[in-house]
């Protein structure tokens, strides 16, 4: 470590001691909440909205998902933050928009220490945390392996789990395969990463489903916090159904009557559904269930249907998005809006759904007002605690939801503009360009699948609706020139001119 970054650390170190909220000592947490919950972050990675039995579907088998869904309050129009994976995992986080602190796309800069996460703010109140399963906020390791984006600024970019407030860590850098993960020779070099626990390579027990091999570790970590009568946060990262999209026999055989990329493709979702009852099972023969806060999510929207590739490996996404336009890297609804539930017993009302608009972005708000922490500074959340629409069925969003992607050479955007808002029933889409031809408003509530254009019969506001984006575009802007933090911060990319960037 640097001077620099010695300083750095130490300095917001030293900070975090004084703030409200934050541990005086790892026995003794200031202001600990009364018989806090646990909290669990599930997520699934590439999945559609269409793609579980809660939603409709009827070929897909997630019993255990649709179990919980009867237990929970279901999101109909619930947001990942973003339509690739590294962003929306910031935003789950953080609170934040990516772009504030320069994660502009998948494997795309890394997430900074100076960001005060849930794990950070957990840790302080006197939980124990952990994380298992994809990472992909920055480098696991500074010589390797590693991604092929990741070759360059290693050291600057390093930002493992374990250094960023988890006790306990099982992770994988990018994504792996979702069947036996670690016999990975056959795909291409993105793919061929390995697990680290809590900071070594593991090589034991690495056959068969992914989301088991994940679960095999988080399990032991919540007995081990069940066992010790501690508060306990965790982050359970799917990989499936991302590609190289992998089933086992055993579940492609559920699947026989459908075509072969169909049958891993259904085969994984079932084999990650089936973790999900174990998980729920383990949670209830520890007599905890009842005090764990239970969500789950998508990254973002399903991968586009293409045919095999040339590289060795299979593209056997097959993911729906139930008449949603777009799909991932795409910010219609199809790239950003996946199943979502949220079981708190005693809280969370039983089959109740919520059909305001929802963020991965309120992760953070939501967490912090429940364990009653205090921030170090006023630094800009984008997300709002989603307490009042929990707790009083609150039918009306306090504040819009942005979003932002762009990615030079990107390709796959299915015709959306680069930047967005969503502000109650609206939601607006622009490149800035300068005669606006791309600008798109859609309502949310009467077209869904947004077909129907209404710039022209709500120009009012569109307009404020662009300008409401371009203040906090700014804002933005800001944040990424290291105005949140309290000490010199210099990201590793530059921000990107949104007005200069192609809608195609």
């Amino acid at each position: 470590m640097n001077r620099r970054d010695f300083m750095k650390t130490t300095g917001f170190a030293l900070a975090s001691l004084a703030m409200p909220g934050c541990a005086t000592t790892p026995s003794q947490p200031a202001n600990m909440v009364t018989k806090p919950p646990n909290i669990i972050l599930l997520m699934a990675d590439d999945m559609g909205y269409g793609d579980v039995g809660f939603n409709g579907n009827s070929v897909i088998k997630t019993p255990h998902l649709d179990a919980m869904a009867k237990r929970s309050i279901r999101f109909t129009n619930f947001f990942a933050g973003g339509p690739v994976c590294s962003p929306t995992r910031g935003t789950c986080l953080t609170g934040r928009h990516y772009f504030r602190y320069g994660i502009f796309s998948a494997s795309v800069g890394y997430l900074p220490a100076e960001e005060v996460t849930i794990a950070k703010m957990c840790k302080s109140m006197g939980y124990t945390t952990g994380h298992f399963g994809k990472w992909h906020l920055g480098p696991l390791s500074r010589t390797g392996p590693t991604l092929p984006e990741h070759y360059e600024d290693r050291d600057r970019k390093y930002a493992p789990p374990w250094e960023r407030d988890y006790d306990e860590t099982f992770a994988t850098e990018c994504n792996v395969p979702t069947y036996d993960p670690a016999d990975n020779s056959a795909y291409k070099e993105v793919f061929r990463l390995p697990f680290w626990h809590n900071g070594s390579i593991e090589k034991a027990n690495m056959n068969g489903p992914a989301a088991r091999i994940v679960m095999d570790r988080a399990i032991p970590f919540i007995r081990r916090s069940a066992g010790n009568n501690q508060p306990f946060f965790a982050t359970i990262w799917f990989h499936e159904p991302h590609e190289p999209v992998v089933a086992g026999p055993e579940y492609r055989a559920m699947y026989k009557q459908c075509t072969r990329p169909e049958q891993h493709y259904y085969g994984c979702i079932t084999a990650m559904d089936e973790q999900i009852g174990r998980l729920r099972e383990e949670l209830r023969s520890l007599g905890i269930a009842g005090k764990t806060v239970i969500w789950f999510c998508s990254d973002n929207g399903p991968e586009g249907m293409t045919s095999e590739g040339k590289q060795g490996w299979c593209r056997n996404s097959r993911g729906v998005t139930s008449g949603l336009r777009g799909r991932k890297r795409s910010l219609f609804s199809g790239g950003v809006c996946g199943p979502a539930l949220l079981e708190w017993p005693g809280r969370a009302e039983p089959g109740r759904v919520v059909e305001i608009p929802c963020s991965t972005l309120d992760y953070f708000p939501t967490i912090k007002e429940v364990i009653g922490f205090k921030m170090p500074d006023d630094r800009p959340i984008d997300g709002v605690s989603l307490l009042p629409v929990i707790d009083a069925g609150t039918a009306e969003r306090s504040k819009p939801i942005p979003f932002i992607f762009t990615k030079p050479g990107i390709r796959k955007m299915h015709g959306s503009p680069k930047v967005a808002l969503i502000e109650k029933n609206f939601k607006f889409l622009t490149c800035f360009s300068k005669d606006a031809g791309e600008d798109m408003l859609f309502d949310l509530v009467k077209d869904r699948s947004e077909e129907n254009n209404l710039i022209a019969e709500h120009q009012g506001t569109a307009a404020r609706m662009k300008a409401e984006l371009a203040e906090w575009l700014e804002s933005v802007r800001r944040s990424h020139s290291g105005a949140d933090y309290p000490m010199a911060f210099t990201p590793v990319d530059d921000f990107p001119e949104i007005d200069e960037i192609s809608c195609e």
